[in-house]
């Protein structure tokens, strides 16, 4: 099929590079002229594992292009998906300003039977205004599906390669036939193609994600639950996933969620609530506690320290999960921040994300070379972010190189009965300490 993805963010190269990939003749298309020109030369602007390669292969097989020009790509195209951002917008509902600008260019451009496709996040009822917005600017048929994605970030390749279901919103027969066509050749295992109407597969999205969240938020509570009570969270968090009906997904405690995603999606479905009169409490709740556990960290150094003012502390890992450099509401920049008001000098250290933080916070932190050049003379270590490379350092080699051996385990990696052995004063999440 000739299909047009309209953004060049991380959901639209990644479904245009796949959708390349199984024999598609794909264009990526984007108001960005400089993000075209660097895409053209094979320069990738957002870090996903296997991605740069993926689509230097389909560009040298001329299956996926990138270009500025809509009209033309949409006009050639049989199937157009909007994949443009979605901010939240002022009252937390998700703005809808991109999605219905690229609408009204697509009636204008398309000149036969199109599918348009909806894959970005956009609450419930956002496919009949699109069609609503396309009408008014074509006399030519054309159908609107909502196919929201569900990409994690670091394992988006796999996750829309090989995915556990497709959701598909339609009510036409003909954009039903055509979207089959498109994903059967990642759904060969037999994971199901979900059909469903399009406002409840814009739900869906929503739900998947506020579900996950409370999933975190909850395990946050128990945590500090079994730090009030002397017990170990890691304990609480087996005996729970082994039940069935649980499972572990999701059930780990630490500094809270972050990226993209959670946050915004919890608001918006939220939001989309408050619309309809009705106040989803535990939704308000998630919020609430994820909030609070991104200030964790910084709470317990307090309580140590007393005064960080002139103290000099290691952060490992600033992105909001391992695999990314995408630090869009990371919990590091919440204790960042913390520290450098508290008067403290911070030295940061991630394996992918420190240009992505010194455009963020430029020189008010100290961006080092390597963990162990973060953690010199740091009267305590912060680990935010699990990037395999912090799970096994070499802790006499750290223990040496810090002024005192304070660590603060956002994420519950290291044994707290070890690290004492070897002379540390160890804080995790929800472990009694």
């Amino acid at each position: 099929m000739r299909i047009a993805v309209i953004g060049t963010g991380y959901v639209g190269l990644v479904a245009g590079t796949c959708f390349a990939d199984s024999g598609n003749e794909v264009v990526c298309v984007d108001i960005d002229e400089a993000k075209i020109q660097a895409l053209q030369c094979g320069l990738v602007p957002v870090y996903e594992p296997g991605l740069d390669d993926l689509i230097h292969k389909n560009a040298q097989a001329r299956r996926l292009e990138f270009s500025t020009d809509l009209a033309a790509s949409v006009s050639r195209s049989e199937v157009v998906f909007i994949a443009v951002g979605t901010p939240e917008g002022e009252t937390g509902g998700a703005d809808l300003r991109h999605v219905l600008a690229a609408a009204r260019q697509i009636g204008q451009s398309i000149r036969h039977y199109t599918v348009v496709v909806n894959k970005s996040t956009v609450p419930a009822g956002t496919a009949d205004k699109v069609r609503e917005v396309i009408a008014a600017n074509t006399q030519v048929e054309f159908d609107v599906v909502s196919n929201p994605e569900f990409l994690k970030e670091g394992a988006a390749l796999d996750d829309f390669l090989k995915p556990d279901r497709v959701v598909i919103g339609t009510t036409s027969e003909r954009a039903r036939r055509v979207m089959a066509e498109l994903y059967a050749p990642f759904v060969r295992t037999e994971n199901p193609v979900l059909f469903m109407d399009s406002r409840s597969a814009e739900i869906t999205k929503y739900a998947a994600n506020a579900m996950l969240a409370a999933r975190i938020s909850f395990m946050n509570d128990i945590a500090m639950l079994c730090e009030h009570v002397g017990a170990d969270v890691d304990f609480v968090r087996k005996g729970m996933g082994a039940d069935k009906r649980i499972g572990y997904p999701f059930l780990f405690p630490g500094v809270g969620y972050g990226g993209s995603c959670f946050p915004k999606d919890v608001k918006a479905l939220a939001a989309t609530a408050r619309e309809h009169g009705l106040e989803l409490e535990l939704l308000h709740a998630v919020e609430r506690i994820n909030d609070r556990q991104k200030r964790v960290l910084l709470q317990k150094a307090l309580k140590h320290f007393g005064s960080l003012s002139g103290r000099t502390f290691a952060v490992w890992g600033v992105s909001f999960k391992p695999q990314t450099d995408d630090v869009r509401e990371a919990s590091s920049l919440v204790l960042i921040e913390g520290l450098l008001d508290a008067g403290a000098t911070v030295q940061v250290y991630d394996p992918v994300a420190m240009p992505v933080l010194q455009r963020t916070l430029g020189d008010r932190v100290r961006c080092a070379r390597n963990l162990y050049a973060a953690a010199e003379g740091a009267e305590g270590l912060f680990l935010v972010t699990e990037w395999n490379e912090f799970r096994q350092p070499d802790f006499d080699q750290t223990k040496a190189i810090m002024k005192t051996p304070v660590i603060f385990d956002g994420r519950n990696v290291y044994d707290p009965a070890r690290l004492r052995e070897k002379g540390f004063v160890y804080y995790g999440i929800g472990r009694g300490a």
